[in-house]
């Protein structure tokens, strides 16, 4: 049997692997709309309002100070991405942030571009500027857990693995705030 490291080490090869090739070949030209109800399970957005499923409505930081939005250096900066996998009915998603405010989601190899409006591209980049997500362990899993999601976030020169058994208030929002954008049949 394969222990933890090794266990982490195998996931994070494969999700790195997989992400660069989806990088790689994904141009962000496609126009597309925002997440819809029928998108998002219900949950809307328009150009106005915050990010869809916000906990608290806001970004309100999680260590003293205020966390201001991650810099953007160009379109085709991947500010976030967030590969989804596991669960009973062996779920396979993900979601890549670029620096131009689209948003790449795939699920299962079907691939959809959407497009944030400016308070929702903000509102992602200031969760990825919290400083308490510096604090957040690399890898945070039950092993004992069976079915459980595995979410595998890739920010700031960082990989991070979770199922959310944890307790991590600042990367459990950016998770929150990242999942109704994925692609949801």
């Amino acid at each position: 049997m394969l222990g933890r490291g090794a266990v982490a080490a195998a996931v994070v090869v494969f999700t790195a692997g997989l992400l660069g090739l989806l990088g790689c070949s994904f141009e962000g030209g496609g126009a597309a709309e925002p997440p819809t109800a029928a998108s998002t399970g219900g949950v809307t957005t328009s150009a106005a309002s915050p990010l869809p499923n916000s906990t608290t409505g806001s970004a309100s930081p999680s260590a003293p100070g205020s966390p201001s939005p991650v810099p953007v250096t160009g379109p085709d900066q991947k500010l976030v991405s967030m590969t989804v996998t596991g669960g009973f009915a062996g779920v396979h998603q993900l979601v890549i942030l670029r620096g131009d405010g689209t948003v790449y989601a795939s699920e299962k190899g079907q691939p959809a571009v959407r497009h944030t409006s400016a308070a929702q591209f903000t509102e992602l980049r200031t969760l990825l500027g919290d400083p308490a997500l510096a604090d957040v362990p690399d890898f945070t899993m039950d092993m004992g857990a069976a079915d459980m999601l595995q979410y595998t976030l890739q920010f700031n020169g960082r990989t991070v693995m979770t199922d959310r058994s944890g307790d991590e208030p600042a990367l459990d929002r950016l998770i929150d705030a990242l999942s109704p954008w994925l692609s949801k049949k």
